[in-house]
């Protein structure tokens, strides 16, 4: 991976209906492929059900050393929409302000219900490993949205949780 980053991003779907086979997971396709063009090495999609599934895939991406884990699907506001639920208890902390951006990002191109996302952004930790998480939409278009605001900022979110310094000119 010339030019790239060095760091590894794992992609999660959260949809009962394309882990089920009913249609064909798109937004985690088009996830992992704008990773890939941010200069990072991508793991999955991994396409799971909604609830208690994302939470597992986050524990793997965790477990196996990931330095971020960006998961698409399941932050509407149906019953069926969990991934923030799952992903919640894993954060040692959150990051508000990246959740927000994210949000205004996608009201800020003329799509008003992106303020109903309910997707999070946060730290997670195990074993001394910290990993960044964020909870993205799972319409392609709020990907495509989700990963403007992230891409420009992604390496310095994971330099910083490393315990890395600002830059200096």
């Amino acid at each position: 991976m010339s030019g790239g980053t060095g760091y590894r991003v794992a992609v999660v779907t959260a949809s009962n209906r394309a882990a089920a086979g009913v249609y064909e997971d798109r937004s985690g396709r088009l996830l992992a492929e704008l990773v890939a063009e941010a200069g990072c090495a991508v793991g999955g999609p991994w396409v799971v059900p909604d609830g208690a599934p994302v939470a597992e895939a986050l524990r793997r991406a965790l477990a196996e050393g990931y330095d971020a884990a960006l998961t698409t699907g399941g932050t509407g506001l149906t019953p069926q929409d969990a991934t923030p639920e799952a992903t919640r208890p894993l954060l040692e902390y959150e990051i508000p302000g990246l959740a927000e951006a994210l949000r205004t990002a996608g009201r800020d191109k003329g799509v008003p219900t992106a303020v109903l996302s309910r997707g999070l952004a946060g730290v997670a930790r195990s074993q001394g490993h910290r990993m960044l998480v964020v909870n993205l939409p799972g319409s392609s278009g709020g990907v495509r949205d989700g990963m403007a605001v992230l891409a420009p900022i992604l390496a310095h979110a994971i330099d910083q949780i490393r315990g890395g310094d600002h830059p200096r000119p």
